[in-house]
């Protein structure tokens, strides 16, 4: 009889190597490098972990992530600060990539995150479009700023800078329309969201390539996921300030300034933020409590495929 526990992997990814660890006490590294990462697959899959661990590094795990999900091993992308403060909790002071790797095969079996499901090729190629033109916009605000206070000789080269990013920019945002025309689906969705005064098609995109989960969850669980949702702070008699923490914080910045829109020219949202305003509410918190009824609002109309209704807004 064979009483072999499953174990968990951890993998740390830098951008030269993989360094790989099990709670069974293995550890190796591999390049980082297509034909190593095939390699890498095969070793786990006769492996067969409980859960392959990988910590979110901005784009860097993709293409890891992606052959571990194609060849259908559980693989699970966790947020870098969870498993920090799993370190502290348990004393792990020192920092090499094989003790992060051995660290992060520790915490999927203590934790036991939840698995969630491969986004297809389609959706990360739209989300590789929306991270790159959060990068253009990026640039042009840095370029901006820089304008202001260069001499004259350099701020005409900054200006042509300025119009040659903005013309990517623009270039990427009819790239970014066409990918959702081709496909129906997409197509609809879109529409749904930009039905909702104050969105405009940036958010659409990024909620479609970057909250693919919109219209399939709790009004709870969407605003915990996006990070809007408060959570409590109290002991005994103690009544904290309830706070937002964790979540996506890309789609939470673009939200953030959809709202902006929306407390001006969306009739529920704007009679929200006043009346939250005028009982005594700081506006940067009344502007997070709509952005927290906005986002429900979306995933309302999304899961039930019905356009923009103040009616329904009220009742969010």
């Amino acid at each position: 009889m064979n009483d072999r526990v499953a174990p968990s992997v951890g993998i740390d990814v830098s951008q030269e190597t993989l360094d790989v660890a099990t709670t069974d006490a293995q550890a190796w590294q591999v390049k980082h490098h297509p034909r190593a990462i095939a390699a890498l697959v095969r070793r786990l899959s006769k492996l067969q972990p409980l859960r392959i661990i990988v910590e979110s590094t901005g784009r860097l795990q993709e293409d890891l992530v992606v052959a571990l999900m194609e060849a259908q091993l559980p693989v699970i992308v966790v947020n870098p600060r969870q498993v920090r403060e799993f370190a502290k909790a348990t004393g792990s002071w020192a920092k090499t990539d094989r003790r992060d790797a051995q660290l992060l095969a520790r915490f999927g079996e203590a934790v036991k995150p939840p698995l969630r499901s491969l986004p297809d090729e389609a959706t990360r190629e739209l989300a590789a479009l929306v991270a790159r033109r959060r990068q253009l916009q990026g640039m042009i605000v840095a370029e901006t700023h820089r304008r202001g206070r260069a001499p004259r000789g350099v701020r005409r080269e900054i200006e042509q800078h300025i119009a040659y990013l903005e013309a990517r920019r623009e270039h990427l945002d009819q790239e970014l329309q066409d990918r959702l025309r081709q496909s129906p689906v997409w197509q609809e969705q879109a529409d749904l969201l930009r039905s909702v005064p104050g969105i405009g098609p940036t958010l659409s995109a990024t909620l479609l390539a970057e909250l693919p989960e919109l219209g399939s969850l709790t009004r709870r669980q969407i605003a915990a996921l996006t990070g809007v949702a408060p959570f409590a702070h109290d002991s005994g008699r103690f009544k904290g300030r309830r706070v937002t923490r964790g979540g996506r914080a890309d789609v939470r910045r673009t939200l953030f300034m959809a709202t902006l829109a929306a407390a001006r020219c969306n009739p529920v949202i704007r009679a929200f933020y006043q009346r939250l305003v005028a009982t005594g509410k700081a506006k940067k918190l009344a502007l997070v409590a709509c952005m927290r009824k906005l986002i429900v609002i979306l995933n309302a109309i999304l899961k039930h495929r019905t356009a923009w209704n103040p009616n329904l807004g009220l009742q969010t």
